[in-house]
């Protein structure tokens, strides 16, 4: 970590749009597009401007100065010409701050590197393109601060349709497949037994279902997919008059939103919605050399030619900024990790059931500091699946209906990971703040919440974003971790989370709010569930739902 590493590295892939950046180090000076009209940089770049939408850029020159604004060292994702330790960063560049790279720092180590920091950038040559990492400059400033923004928390003005969409569909039956650590089992052979058991459970049978909706679809990355609507339709036959898969939704849980929508529209009447993963299994196939993984012809995007080739970098350094600006501790999401192991000691399908202390924690291997081992979800094999029905049906339901309040589903940051929210998890304030503008009901209301916890910040996160505590005050609200336990005024993840459940990818977390609103949770039940919230991914575009139930 202390200089340039000189191994060969991937060359960044380039287009039309972006060859000028990769190159612009040729001549020792760091590039931008900006705007001719509002003097705004645009990064990356596009054809109008994001802040005064004008068309007019060009591409301008500047001093190579930035501020440190976040860091991370990665112990655990191994990247070619990078030995590992070694720092990725992000820095807000000086002549306009709202622009921010994601780079590595070198001639430095980590211990002596502090938010604030002046950067200032130096090239290295990969191929025919030039990487600009930064090193800290040899002066610095009296104070060091950062550019903080500050985050949105308000969303659109409240909605008052004479009759909301939610209101036309219910969730009528919810089934969850084996679950396990490297099954060895066919992805799609999972998806038919969650889909099956979802189907029974809502009293219909498989002639019954004329909608599918899946996320990501077919051709997502390896791991995380049966195969999509296509390959479930060829395995079952269903027939549907409607139907969706796709990646760009909000998130996971983006395919039962669509469902709804479809089954208000009169589009279907019974949807099927599945999500499966397999990330143990292919991961133990891709060892065994019987899965080949395709070679990749560059460093694809803004982050990978710089060896951050897991979201776990990019929300290490949120979840250090977070505690920079508010004082969180490590401690503050530890408090996170032993509330859902403690939970799912209580799960019979639990991968990770045995007690866990916060010194087991806090002297966890590290990942991508802050973040260590326990910070982390768990991968597994598993497939999970629900019924979305019109709500005309639910009379003729053997269990009670369960029934969506309100979902929450607005964009309010860029889409670009570095280029969100500098101290919570991209694509969660605008999703949670639109949420409680389709409700008379408030954070008060919840009896139970489903928060999405591929990692520990991510959870920390969306407590904030939805009213659970004030921006800033996780610290207070998670301390001892009595709030957020199965007796606590805000029940966390009862069936123990991705943390220690397992990563069914947001999917698992609606399971077992249908499960908990129908009193069916055995020994987790929360006492009086009738109102959940659930919320699905996170840095892609995600959604939250808030369900309730009429028992």
């Amino acid at each position: 970590m202390n200089s340039a590493p000189h191994a060969a590295r991937p060359q960044p892939q380039t287009t039309q749009e972006t060859e000028f950046f990769w190159t612009s180090g040729r001549d020792g000076r760091l590039r931008f597009q900006a705007c001719t009209g509002c003097q705004a940089l645009i990064h990356p770049p596009q054809p109008i401007c994001r802040h005064c939408r004008s068309h007019d850029t060009t591409v301008r020159g500047v001093s190579g100065r930035a501020r440190l604004i976040g860091f991370t060292v990665n112990h655990r994702f191994p990247f070619p010409g990078l030995p590992t330790p070694f720092i990725v960063a992000q820095v807000a560049v000086e002549e306009d701050p709202r622009v921010r790279l994601t780079t590595n720092l070198i001639d430095c180590a980590a211990e002596d590197l502090h938010l604030g920091m002046q950067m200032e950038v130096v090239f290295e040559q990969a191929g025919e393109t030039w990487l600009p990492l930064f090193r800290p400059s040899t002066e610095q400033p009296d104070q060091a601060t950062v550019p903080f923004d500050e985050p949105e928390t308000h969303g659109p003005p409240a909605l008052t349709p004479s009759r909301k969409f939610e209101d036309r569909a219910v969730i009528s039956g919810a089934g969850a497949s084996r679950m396990g650590r490297r099954l060895m089992v066919p992805p799609l052979e999972l998806t038919v037994e969650a889909c099956e058991m979802a189907v029974a459970d809502a009293g219909l049978t498989l002639d019954d279902i004329d909608g599918l909706s899946t996320y990501p679809g077919a051709g997502s990355y390896a791991g995380f997919s049966e195969g999509g609507v296509n390959a479930l339709e060829a395995a079952l036959r269903i027939r549907p008059v409607w139907h969706s898969g796709a990646m760009e939704t909000t998130g996971p849980g983006g395919a039962v939103i669509s469902a709804m929508l479809a089954v208000a529209a009169g589009l279907a009447r019974h949807v099927l919605c599945f999500r499966t993963v397999w990330e143990s299994t292919h991961g133990e196939l891709v060892k065994q050399g019987r899965i080949r993984l395709p070679k990749p012809a560059g460093a694809d995007g803004w982050f990978k030619p710089f060896g951050a080739v897991s979201p776990a970098m990019v929300l290490a350094m949120g979840a250090q900024r977070h505690m920079h600006r508010y004082g969180t501790t490590r401690e503050t999401l530890g408090w996170i990790a032993l509330n859902q192991r403690a939970n799912a000691a209580r799960h019979p399908d639990a991968i990770y059931r045995d007690p866990l202390t916060m010194d087991d924690y806090l002297s966890a291997r590290p990942i991508a500091t802050p973040f260590g081992r326990y910070d982390c979800d768990v991968p597994c094999d598993a497939a999970v699946a629900v019924v979305v029905s019109a709500a005309e049906t639910a009379g003729d339901l053997p269990a009670p209906p369960v029934r969506i309040e309100a979902v929450g589903t607005r964009m309010t940051e860029p889409p670009e990971w570095d280029q969100a929210s500098l101290t919570h998890e991209p694509q969660v304030l605008g999703q949670a703040a639109h949420l409680w503008t389709r409700t008379q009901l408030r954070p008060t209301d919840v009896d139970v919440a489903l928060l999405y916890d591929g990692f520990t910040y991510n959870c920390l996160s969306w407590i904030e974003a939805l009213g659970f505590c004030g921006i800033g005050e996780a610290r207070d609200f998670l301390d001892g971790g009595k709030n957020i336990a199965p007796d606590g005024i805000l029940p966390l993840n009862p069936h123990g989370g991705q943390l220690s459940h397992g990563r069914t990818h947001g999917m698992g977390l609606l399971h077992e709010a249908v499960l908990q609103l129908r009193g069916r949770a055995d020994a987790r039940q929360v006492a009086g569930a009738r109102t959940a919230v659930v919320s699905s991914g996170g840095l892609t575009p995600s959604g939250v739902l808030l369900l309730r139930t009429d028992a």
